[in-house]
């Protein structure tokens, strides 16, 4: 989850269309009288869910699933894999494979929603595997249930209490590197980093919200 928080709220700070129609949900949802958004909340929440989907999607945690050994040798989709031989799967193509997805470099949450593209996807390869963002099949993470529950609990609390934006002359970084997730260039790259200093470097990036 700390991988893929930073990219989400990346994502909401480049595209401020998509945060404020999140936020509207929020606002719709949860009345201002609430201290913060609770698990039930999260359920009555379909943009929030097609948001997170969205971020694991174009961004999942790594770039490749943890290994393998073929058994034996084996036909798959007419190439042969020789018994003995190294199978990985690259995760992060699946995601941008234009045969799966409509514009999948875009950020796009409401491909999650019915009529879209994504709606009804299926993470856990039962019926088709068209992203895995935790794996798929007996091996993959038992804690993708709790995974996803921090992901929208945190994301809707953030934003229900802040504007996020980009610093002034600034922009978001995406470039992938091994060292972090996406970062803002200069002081508030702190951010993700120094919790001792998280406050005094988002001044210049998150506002808060007057309701």
């Amino acid at each position: 989850m700390s991988t893929t928080l930073p990219w989400i709220m990346a994502e909401l700070v480049k595209n401020p269309s998509i945060q404020a129609k999140l936020y509207e949900e929020i606002k719709a949802t949860v009345s201002d009288d609430h201290d913060e958004i609770t698990e039930e909340d999260t359920q009555k929440m379909p943009y929030l869910k097609a948001v997170i989907l969205e971020g694991l999607r174009k961004h999942p945690l790594g770039h490749f699933a943890l290994p393998h050994k073929a058994a034996e040798d084996m036909d798959v989709g007419g190439y042969l894999i020789p018994k003995g031989a190294t199978v990985n799967f690259m995760v992060a193509e699946m995601g941008r494979d234009e045969r799966e997805w409509e514009n999948p470099m875009q950020f796009m949450p409401e491909r999650f929603l019915p009529g879209g593209d994504g709606e009804g996807v299926d993470m856990t390869g039962s019926k088709r595997i068209r992203m895995m963002p935790f794996g798929v099949g007996r091996r993959m993470c038992a804690g993708i249930n709790t995974a996803m529950l921090h992901l929208e609990y945190f994301v809707a609390n953030m934003v229900r209490e802040f504007e996020w934006k980009a610093v002034v002359g600034d922009k978001v970084d995406f470039a992938e590197k091994l060292s972090s997730p996406p970062s803002w260039r200069s002081h508030s790259a702190r951010s993700w980093c120094s919790g001792a200093s998280i406050k005094r470097a988002f001044n210049q990036v998150f506002s808060t919200r007057y309701k």
